[in-house]
Protein backbone atom coordinates (compact mmCIF):
# COMPACT_ATOMS: atom_id res chain seq x y z
CA UNK A 1 0.00 0.00 0.00
CA UNK A 2 1.82 3.07 -1.39
CA UNK A 3 -0.63 5.98 0.46
CA UNK A 4 -3.72 5.86 2.05
CA UNK A 5 -6.68 8.27 0.86
CA UNK A 6 -10.01 8.63 2.60
CA UNK A 7 -12.54 9.39 -0.09
CA UNK A 8 -15.99 8.28 1.97
CA UNK A 9 -16.67 11.52 3.72
CA UNK A 10 -20.25 11.44 2.89
CA UNK A 11 -20.09 8.19 4.71
CA UNK A 12 -18.76 9.51 7.56
CA UNK A 13 -16.08 12.17 8.71
CA UNK A 14 -13.01 11.96 10.74
CA UNK A 15 -13.68 14.19 14.29
CA UNK A 16 -12.10 17.08 13.89
CA UNK A 17 -8.95 17.08 16.38
CA UNK A 18 -9.78 20.39 18.28
CA UNK A 19 -13.24 19.02 18.82
CA UNK A 20 -11.83 15.94 19.71
CA UNK A 21 -10.03 17.34 22.65
CA UNK A 22 -12.79 19.28 23.46
CA UNK A 23 -15.41 15.68 23.79
CA UNK A 24 -12.51 13.98 25.94
CA UNK A 25 -12.37 16.82 28.40
CA UNK A 26 -15.82 16.81 28.77
CA UNK A 27 -15.65 12.94 29.35
CA UNK A 28 -13.50 13.28 31.90
CA UNK A 29 -14.76 16.86 34.27
CA UNK A 30 -18.39 17.12 33.15
CA UNK A 31 -20.06 14.29 33.89
CA UNK A 32 -22.69 15.20 36.39
CA UNK A 33 -26.27 14.38 35.25
CA UNK A 34 -27.79 17.62 33.60
CA UNK A 35 -31.05 17.19 35.40
CA UNK A 36 -30.13 17.43 38.33
CA UNK A 37 -29.55 20.19 40.62
CA UNK A 38 -26.47 20.28 42.27
CA UNK A 39 -23.69 21.94 40.96
CA UNK A 40 -22.03 19.24 38.42
CA UNK A 41 -25.27 18.73 37.42
CA UNK A 42 -26.08 22.28 36.72
CA UNK A 43 -23.44 22.93 35.25
CA UNK A 44 -23.58 19.93 33.04
CA UNK A 45 -26.79 21.61 32.27
CA UNK A 46 -24.86 25.21 30.94
CA UNK A 47 -22.48 23.82 28.53
CA UNK A 48 -25.47 21.75 26.58
CA UNK A 49 -27.27 25.03 26.26
CA UNK A 50 -24.04 26.68 25.19
CA UNK A 51 -23.95 23.71 22.38
CA UNK A 52 -27.65 24.14 21.96
CA UNK A 53 -26.97 27.75 20.79
CA UNK A 54 -23.80 27.07 18.71
CA UNK A 55 -26.22 24.34 16.64
CA UNK A 56 -28.87 26.92 16.27
CA UNK A 57 -26.43 29.61 15.41
CA UNK A 58 -25.07 27.38 12.41
CA UNK A 59 -28.18 27.47 10.60
CA UNK A 60 -29.98 30.17 11.64
CA UNK A 61 -32.39 28.84 14.70
CA UNK A 62 -33.43 30.03 17.62
CA UNK A 63 -31.97 27.91 20.63
CA UNK A 64 -35.41 27.15 21.88
CA UNK A 65 -36.20 25.35 18.37
CA UNK A 66 -33.08 22.63 18.37
CA UNK A 67 -33.71 19.08 19.72
CA UNK A 68 -30.97 16.69 20.54
CA UNK A 69 -31.30 13.24 19.34
CA UNK A 70 -29.03 10.00 18.57
CA UNK A 71 -28.65 11.09 14.74
CA UNK A 72 -29.86 11.92 11.57
CA UNK A 73 -31.68 8.69 11.46
CA UNK A 74 -33.71 9.57 14.59
CA UNK A 75 -34.47 12.99 13.62
CA UNK A 76 -36.06 11.62 10.95
CA UNK A 77 -37.82 9.50 12.00
CA UNK A 78 -39.24 12.09 15.04
CA UNK A 79 -39.87 15.11 12.24
CA UNK A 80 -41.79 12.16 9.88
CA UNK A 81 -43.81 10.21 12.22
CA UNK A 82 -44.16 12.74 14.99
CA UNK A 83 -46.21 15.67 12.17
CA UNK A 84 -47.81 12.19 10.81
CA UNK A 85 -49.47 11.59 14.34
CA UNK A 86 -49.73 15.49 15.17
CA UNK A 87 -52.26 16.38 11.91
CA UNK A 88 -53.60 12.68 11.55
CA UNK A 89 -57.03 14.71 11.59
CA UNK A 90 -56.51 17.35 9.23
CA UNK A 91 -55.14 14.47 6.76
CA UNK A 92 -53.12 11.80 6.04
CA UNK A 93 -51.27 12.34 2.81
CA UNK A 94 -47.58 12.85 2.47
CA UNK A 95 -45.17 14.08 -0.52
CA UNK A 96 -41.95 13.03 -0.70
CA UNK A 97 -39.20 12.03 -3.45
CA UNK A 98 -38.07 8.92 -4.85
CA UNK A 99 -34.07 9.26 -4.02
CA UNK A 100 -34.06 10.25 -0.05
CA UNK A 101 -32.05 8.79 2.51
CA UNK A 102 -33.75 5.29 3.61
CA UNK A 103 -34.05 6.58 6.78
CA UNK A 104 -36.81 8.83 5.31
CA UNK A 105 -38.25 5.88 3.02
CA UNK A 106 -38.37 3.18 5.69
CA UNK A 107 -40.09 5.70 8.07
CA UNK A 108 -42.88 6.56 5.31
CA UNK A 109 -42.99 2.66 4.43
CA UNK A 110 -43.98 2.40 7.84
CA UNK A 111 -46.76 4.84 8.12
CA UNK A 112 -48.22 3.64 4.53
CA UNK A 113 -49.00 0.69 6.73
CA UNK A 114 -51.04 2.68 8.54
CA UNK A 115 -53.32 3.94 6.37
CA UNK A 116 -50.96 6.74 5.55
CA UNK A 117 -50.90 7.39 1.53
CA UNK A 118 -47.33 9.03 0.21
CA UNK A 119 -46.52 10.41 -3.30
CA UNK A 120 -43.03 9.88 -4.18
CA UNK A 121 -41.78 12.29 -6.66
CA UNK A 122 -39.18 11.64 -9.87
CA UNK A 123 -36.49 13.97 -9.83
CA UNK A 124 -34.71 14.58 -13.33
CA UNK A 125 -31.71 13.38 -14.76
CA UNK A 126 -29.34 15.51 -12.92
CA UNK A 127 -31.60 14.26 -9.37
CA UNK A 128 -33.38 16.99 -8.88
CA UNK A 129 -36.86 17.20 -8.39
CA UNK A 130 -39.51 19.20 -10.95
CA UNK A 131 -41.34 22.05 -8.89
CA UNK A 132 -44.16 21.84 -11.29
CA UNK A 133 -44.50 18.29 -10.32
CA UNK A 134 -44.72 18.81 -6.41
CA UNK A 135 -46.88 21.69 -7.00
CA UNK A 136 -49.56 18.81 -8.65
CA UNK A 137 -48.82 16.71 -5.98
CA UNK A 138 -50.16 18.64 -3.17
CA UNK A 139 -53.98 17.78 -2.08
CA UNK A 140 -56.20 19.23 0.80
CA UNK A 141 -55.33 16.36 2.94
CA UNK A 142 -51.64 17.00 2.21
CA UNK A 143 -49.54 17.69 5.48
CA UNK A 144 -45.78 17.14 4.98
CA UNK A 145 -43.71 18.14 2.05
CA UNK A 146 -40.43 15.92 3.12
CA UNK A 147 -37.25 16.56 0.69
CA UNK A 148 -33.69 15.95 1.65
CA UNK A 149 -31.31 18.80 0.95
CA UNK A 150 -28.44 17.15 -0.36
CA UNK A 151 -28.58 13.92 -1.57
CA UNK A 152 -26.08 11.57 -0.11
CA UNK A 153 -25.23 9.62 -2.98
CA UNK A 154 -24.93 11.56 -6.15
CA UNK A 155 -24.80 15.23 -4.48
CA UNK A 156 -27.31 16.88 -5.73
CA UNK A 157 -28.66 19.99 -4.47
CA UNK A 158 -32.71 20.35 -4.40
CA UNK A 159 -34.13 23.92 -4.80
CA UNK A 160 -34.81 23.87 -1.29
CA UNK A 161 -36.19 27.69 -0.72
CA UNK A 162 -38.73 27.31 -3.78
CA UNK A 163 -39.73 24.01 -2.15
CA UNK A 164 -40.42 25.42 1.40
CA UNK A 165 -41.76 28.83 -0.22
CA UNK A 166 -44.35 26.33 -2.16
CA UNK A 167 -45.43 24.68 1.42
CA UNK A 168 -45.80 27.82 3.14
CA UNK A 169 -48.18 29.20 0.48
CA UNK A 170 -50.00 25.65 1.20
CA UNK A 171 -49.93 25.67 4.97
CA UNK A 172 -47.82 22.58 4.39
CA UNK A 173 -44.71 21.50 6.86
CA UNK A 174 -41.77 21.09 5.18
CA UNK A 175 -39.12 19.41 6.44
CA UNK A 176 -35.79 18.43 4.98
CA UNK A 177 -33.06 15.74 5.58
CA UNK A 178 -29.89 18.03 5.93
CA UNK A 179 -27.43 15.73 7.22
CA UNK A 180 -25.39 15.81 4.44
CA UNK A 181 -25.62 20.09 3.76
CA UNK A 182 -24.94 21.20 7.08
CA UNK A 183 -21.35 22.10 7.49
CA UNK A 184 -20.81 21.87 3.79
CA UNK A 185 -22.94 24.42 1.99
CA UNK A 186 -24.86 27.36 3.85
CA UNK A 187 -28.21 26.26 5.18
CA UNK A 188 -30.59 29.10 6.53
CA UNK A 189 -33.90 27.65 7.75
CA UNK A 190 -35.46 31.17 7.92
CA UNK A 191 -34.57 32.06 4.71
CA UNK A 192 -35.06 28.51 3.03
CA UNK A 193 -38.65 28.85 4.53
CA UNK A 194 -37.53 25.39 6.20
CA UNK A 195 -40.36 24.09 9.52
CA UNK A 196 -38.22 20.98 10.37
CA UNK A 197 -34.05 19.96 9.73
CA UNK A 198 -32.57 17.16 9.83
CA UNK A 199 -28.82 16.71 10.84
CA UNK A 200 -26.13 14.53 12.24
CA UNK A 201 -22.78 15.44 13.84
CA UNK A 202 -20.28 12.64 12.35
CA UNK A 203 -20.69 14.40 8.51
CA UNK A 204 -19.09 17.28 9.69
CA UNK A 205 -16.07 16.47 12.23
CA UNK A 206 -18.56 15.65 14.84
CA UNK A 207 -18.78 12.00 16.84
CA UNK A 208 -21.04 9.67 16.13
CA UNK A 209 -24.20 8.78 17.96
CA UNK A 210 -25.61 12.42 18.39
CA UNK A 211 -27.69 14.51 16.16
CA UNK A 212 -30.83 17.37 16.50
CA UNK A 213 -33.88 17.63 14.68
CA UNK A 214 -34.74 21.85 14.16
CA UNK A 215 -38.17 21.94 15.17
CA UNK A 216 -39.91 25.85 13.69
CA UNK A 217 -41.61 27.74 16.73
CA UNK A 218 -45.20 26.81 16.89
CA UNK A 219 -44.64 23.65 15.03
CA UNK A 220 -45.83 20.64 17.31
CA UNK A 221 -44.83 17.15 16.19
CA UNK A 222 -46.09 14.39 18.58
CA UNK A 223 -43.22 13.12 20.44
CA UNK A 224 -41.57 9.98 19.32
CA UNK A 225 -39.48 8.63 22.32
CA UNK A 226 -41.16 9.16 26.05
CA UNK A 227 -39.80 8.46 29.37
CA UNK A 228 -38.30 11.88 31.30
CA UNK A 229 -38.34 15.30 30.58
CA UNK A 230 -35.44 15.84 28.87
CA UNK A 231 -35.12 18.60 25.73
CA UNK A 232 -38.04 20.46 27.40
CA UNK A 233 -40.06 17.53 27.59
CA UNK A 234 -39.66 16.37 23.55
CA UNK A 235 -37.14 13.78 23.57
CA UNK A 236 -36.80 11.67 26.52
CA UNK A 237 -33.66 10.19 27.54
CA UNK A 238 -30.30 11.29 29.95
CA UNK A 239 -28.67 14.30 27.43
CA UNK A 240 -25.24 12.37 26.20
CA UNK A 241 -23.84 15.43 27.52
CA UNK A 242 -19.84 14.85 26.13
CA UNK A 243 -21.30 14.06 22.39
CA UNK A 244 -23.48 17.35 22.59
CA UNK A 245 -21.03 19.58 23.56
CA UNK A 246 -18.48 18.17 20.81
CA UNK A 247 -21.43 18.60 18.51
CA UNK A 248 -21.65 22.14 19.13
CA UNK A 249 -17.66 22.71 18.38
CA UNK A 250 -17.73 21.00 15.86
CA UNK A 251 -20.40 22.77 14.15
CA UNK A 252 -19.55 25.91 15.25
CA UNK A 253 -15.80 25.14 13.88
CA UNK A 254 -17.18 23.97 10.19
CA UNK A 255 -19.55 26.90 9.62
CA UNK A 256 -16.81 29.65 10.65
CA UNK A 257 -14.78 28.04 8.18
CA UNK A 258 -16.54 26.99 5.08
CA UNK A 259 -15.91 29.61 2.69
CA UNK A 260 -12.40 28.43 2.98
CA UNK A 261 -13.39 25.12 2.87
CA UNK A 262 -15.38 25.29 -0.20
CA UNK A 263 -12.82 26.50 -2.21
CA UNK A 264 -10.40 23.71 -1.84
CA UNK A 265 -12.56 21.12 -2.20
CA UNK A 266 -14.29 22.11 -4.84
CA UNK A 267 -10.79 23.11 -6.87
CA UNK A 268 -10.41 18.88 -5.70
CA UNK A 269 -13.91 17.58 -6.47
CA UNK A 270 -13.54 19.93 -10.01
CA UNK A 271 -10.13 17.92 -10.75
CA UNK A 272 -11.33 15.06 -9.90
CA UNK A 273 -14.46 15.02 -12.40
CA UNK A 274 -13.05 16.75 -15.28
CA UNK A 275 -9.96 14.03 -15.31
CA UNK A 276 -11.77 10.92 -14.32
CA UNK A 277 -14.03 11.97 -17.54
CA UNK A 278 -11.37 13.34 -19.84
CA UNK A 279 -9.19 9.86 -19.24
CA UNK A 280 -11.23 7.15 -18.75
CA UNK A 281 -13.49 6.29 -21.59
CA UNK A 282 -17.16 4.90 -21.28
CA UNK A 283 -17.84 7.40 -17.92
CA UNK A 284 -20.51 9.52 -16.86
CA UNK A 285 -21.07 11.58 -13.97
CA UNK A 286 -23.70 11.32 -12.17
CA UNK A 287 -26.03 14.28 -10.71
CA UNK A 288 -25.64 17.87 -11.97
CA UNK A 289 -22.51 19.15 -12.32
CA UNK A 290 -23.13 22.73 -10.88
CA UNK A 291 -26.07 22.11 -8.16
CA UNK A 292 -23.97 19.88 -6.03
CA UNK A 293 -22.06 19.86 -2.52
CA UNK A 294 -18.56 21.04 -2.74
CA UNK A 295 -16.84 17.54 -2.12
CA UNK A 296 -18.97 14.45 -3.94
CA UNK A 297 -17.89 13.37 -7.44
CA UNK A 298 -20.39 9.70 -8.13
CA UNK A 299 -19.07 8.40 -11.87
CA UNK A 300 -20.53 5.12 -13.35
CA UNK A 301 -18.25 3.07 -15.25
CA UNK A 302 -19.27 0.77 -17.84
CA UNK A 303 -17.90 -2.78 -18.12
CA UNK A 304 -17.35 -3.12 -14.39
CA UNK A 305 -19.03 -4.20 -10.92
CA UNK A 306 -18.79 -1.22 -7.99
CA UNK A 307 -17.91 -4.14 -5.27
CA UNK A 308 -15.44 -5.26 -7.40
CA UNK A 309 -14.00 -1.98 -7.67
CA UNK A 310 -14.11 -0.96 -4.48
CA UNK A 311 -12.31 -3.89 -3.40
CA UNK A 312 -9.44 -3.11 -5.59
CA UNK A 313 -9.07 0.52 -4.16
CA UNK A 314 -8.95 -0.60 -1.03
CA UNK A 315 -5.72 -2.75 -1.61
CA UNK A 316 -4.51 0.53 -2.55
CA UNK A 317 -5.07 2.73 -0.26
CA UNK A 318 -8.11 4.20 -1.12
CA UNK A 319 -11.25 4.07 1.00
CA UNK A 320 -14.30 5.31 -1.50
CA UNK A 321 -17.95 3.66 -1.57
CA UNK A 322 -19.94 2.07 -4.61
CA UNK A 323 -23.33 2.37 -6.11
CA UNK A 324 -24.02 -0.92 -5.57
CA UNK A 325 -26.17 -1.84 -2.42
CA UNK A 326 -24.02 -5.08 -2.62
CA UNK A 327 -22.05 -4.47 0.62
CA UNK A 328 -25.96 -4.83 3.10
CA UNK A 329 -26.56 -8.17 1.42
CA UNK A 330 -29.14 -7.04 -1.50
CA UNK A 331 -27.89 -7.52 -5.49
CA UNK A 332 -30.01 -4.37 -6.01
CA UNK A 333 -28.74 -1.19 -7.73
CA UNK A 334 -28.77 2.11 -5.35
CA UNK A 335 -32.48 3.31 -5.39
CA UNK A 336 -30.96 6.79 -6.62
CA UNK A 337 -29.26 5.64 -9.50
CA UNK A 338 -31.87 3.88 -10.78
CA UNK A 339 -34.25 6.66 -10.01
CA UNK A 340 -32.07 9.27 -12.23
CA UNK A 341 -32.69 6.41 -15.31
CA UNK A 342 -29.14 4.43 -14.86
CA UNK A 343 -29.61 0.60 -15.84
CA UNK A 344 -29.01 -1.77 -13.86
CA UNK A 345 -25.86 -2.91 -15.50
CA UNK A 346 -24.30 0.87 -15.38
CA UNK A 347 -25.43 1.35 -12.07
CA UNK A 348 -23.79 -1.56 -10.85
CA UNK A 349 -20.39 0.28 -11.71
CA UNK A 350 -20.69 3.58 -10.53
CA UNK A 351 -18.15 4.52 -7.63
CA UNK A 352 -18.90 7.63 -5.11
CA UNK A 353 -15.75 9.65 -3.79
CA UNK A 354 -16.72 12.12 -1.26
CA UNK A 355 -13.90 14.70 -0.22
CA UNK A 356 -13.57 17.29 2.56
CA UNK A 357 -11.13 19.66 3.68
CA UNK A 358 -8.74 16.81 5.69
CA UNK A 359 -8.19 15.92 1.76
CA UNK A 360 -5.10 16.98 -0.02
CA UNK A 361 -4.32 17.76 -3.84
CA UNK A 362 -1.63 15.27 -3.43
CA UNK A 363 -4.81 13.11 -2.36
CA UNK A 364 -6.77 13.78 -5.82
CA UNK A 365 -3.56 13.36 -7.87
CA UNK A 366 -3.37 9.93 -6.25
CA UNK A 367 -6.89 8.36 -6.79
CA UNK A 368 -6.20 9.71 -10.29
CA UNK A 369 -2.90 7.73 -10.62
CA UNK A 370 -4.47 4.77 -9.15
CA UNK A 371 -8.23 5.00 -10.73
CA UNK A 372 -7.41 4.40 -14.25
CA UNK A 373 -5.20 1.14 -13.78
CA UNK A 374 -7.70 -0.28 -11.52
CA UNK A 375 -10.81 0.18 -14.44
CA UNK A 376 -8.89 -0.84 -16.90
CA UNK A 377 -7.41 -4.19 -14.76
CA UNK A 378 -11.44 -4.76 -14.58
CA UNK A 379 -12.67 -4.17 -18.24
CA UNK A 380 -9.54 -6.68 -18.72
CA UNK A 381 -11.57 -9.08 -17.47
CA UNK A 382 -15.10 -7.95 -19.15
CA UNK A 383 -16.41 -9.94 -21.82
CA UNK A 384 -18.49 -6.84 -23.07
CA UNK A 385 -15.49 -4.46 -22.87
CA UNK A 386 -13.45 -6.79 -24.81
CA UNK A 387 -16.25 -7.30 -27.78
CA UNK A 388 -17.08 -3.72 -27.98
CA UNK A 389 -12.57 -3.43 -28.47
CA UNK A 390 -13.07 -5.43 -31.13
CA UNK A 391 -16.03 -3.73 -33.02
CA UNK A 392 -13.72 -0.33 -32.53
Amino acid sequence: MSRFVYADNAATTKMDKDVFEIMIKSLEEDYGNPSSIYKKGRDAKVLIEKARKQVADGIGAKESEIIFTSGGSESDNYAIKGIAKAKANKGKHIISSKIEHHAVLHTLEALSKEGYEITYLDVLENGIIDIEELKKAIREDTILITIMFANNEIGTIQPVEEIGKIARENKIIFHTDAVQAVGHVKVDVNEMNIDMLSMSAHKFGGPKGVGALYIKSGIKPENFIFGGAQERGKRAGTENTASIIAMGAAIEKITSEMEKNTIKVQAMRDKLIDTILEKIPYTRLNGDREKRLPGNVNISFRFIEGESLLLMLDLKGICASSGSACTSGSLDPSHVLLSIGLPHEIAHGSLRLSINHENTMEDVEYILEVLPQVVERLREMSPLYDEINKKG
